[in-house]
């Protein structure tokens, strides 16, 4: 498998020339600027003050074709302490035909419901365990039929920005991914890193009457590297996942199952994994099942620039392996009000042992706080796109 990334690049280097010459190149360029209001109850702060409210992201998007090559890319620009610039996305891709396609480069990862297995501004639990919305580098086919569609990819790492023998992976990351455990002191451990991962993800689509269905089966294995010891161990996931369209309704379901063999220290947890993004890591337990399960009605208005208003409420639960680990609840009820170019999501976000929502950011998804209060964040998320 050594050998697949060389043969994918030379691919893409002698495409172009085996078929019709485009006459003009193709630019699109768009972007994003994102206002987020926050309010935390278990914050003291939050309380005496009404919450905050701030600068949440910059972004710009381009799409380009020239000579059958496509390119899609997504730089995103977050404040200092959550990670500063980042890339979300950025492949190479070139169509075999109107059904099949291939792309190279940091793209996403298929697995279960995508793009978004959940319909509200925080995605659902999995996407804080690296399994939602998830990007990495490498290549991947996608084949898109009548009922039956398939994916099948290969990544050499996740993002990576240090190139070193030894670099511990950055956390300046827009998709959760494994990475070392920096504490305040600045010492690291659990110094991991995926490599070398294999995906497939199979799915069927069929329509009964004005009901759409899409049933899938989604499943991924490679490597996880450890610095200290300089062994390798490995890593699954596996999904079913069932999605409908009714009319304006849309529901979303989905069972996963993950697990981590990492080759550390004997001095270090085998029941931990640290992962980070936007630029924190935090530990997850090594192994858990997570169900998932949402809906979402969208009805359309007509009151000034406000043309829809999508009802939702996305509830995950993540039952973790060792029995001993606290599991973790997050559910979050809101709307989606779009006005035109402008699309402002309105949460209200409640979970337990939740970094993003309660004070275990640490904890929250490794062994958990048997005595975690349920806590819950308001939020409203307004951007402007373009």
């Amino acid at each position: 498998m050594k050998y697949s990334l060389p043969i994918i690049l030379l691919l893409f280097t002698i495409l172009p020339f085996s078929i019709q010459a485009q006459d003009k190149p193709e630019l699109h360029v768009g972007g994003a600027l994102r206002f987020n209001y926050n309010y935390s109850n278990w914050k003291e702060g939050h309380k005496k003050r009404g919450g905050d409210f701030g600068y949440d992201v910059f972004r710009i998007n381009a799409q380009a074709k020239y000579k059958g090559v496509k390119l899609d890319a997504e730089y995103r620009l977050y404040s200092t302490p959550f990670g500063g610039g980042m890339l979300k996305q950025g492949w190479l891709a070139y169509d075999f035909s109107q059904n099949d396609e291939i792309q190279l480069g940091l793209t996403q990862v298929p697995f279960g419901i995508t793009q978004y297995n959940s319909h509200n501004w925080f995605f659902s639990i999995n996407y804080y365990v690296g399994l939602e919305d998830d990007h990495d580098m490498g290549f991947k086919y996608s084949h898109q039929g009548e009922h039956w569609d398939f994916d099948l990819a290969f990544f050499k790492n996740a993002e990576e920005m240090n190139f070193g023998s030894y670099s511990d992976a950055s956390y300046s990351r827009y998709s959760y991914d494994v990475t070392s455990f920096r504490d305040a002191a600045g010492n690291y451990s659990y110094r991991n890193k995926e490599t070398n991962t294999v995906n497939g993800r199979l799915k069927y689509k069929a329509t009964t009457g004005e009901v759409k269905h899409e049933f899938g089966i989604s499943g991924q294995y490679g490597g996880i590297y450890n610095l200290d010891t300089e062994n390798m161990g490995d890593h699954y996931a596996f999904a079913l996942h069932y999605e409908m369209n009714y009319k304006r309704f849309n529901i979303k379901s989905q069972f996963a199952q993950y697990e981590y063999h990492t080759a550390g220290p004997d001095t270090e947890s085998k029941d931990l994994i640290a992962m980070g993004a936007y630029g924190a890591p935090y530990f997850v337990a090594a192994a858990a099942n997570l169900y998932t399960f949402g809906v979402s009605y969208t009805q359309p208005v007509s009151w000034g620039p406000v043309s829809s208003l999508q009802f939702y409420n996305d509830f995950g639960y993540m039952d973790k392996a060792v029995a001993s680990f606290t599991d973790t609840y997050q559910n979050t009820t809101g709307v989606l009000v779009t006005a035109g170019n402008v699309y402002t999501y309105i949460d209200l976000a409640g979970g337990k042992n939740q970094p993003w929502l309660g004070p275990d950011f640490n904890e929250g998804l490794g062994e958990g706080n048997p005595d975690a209060d349920y806590t819950f964040r308001f939020n409203i998320n307004v951007g402007y796109y373009f």
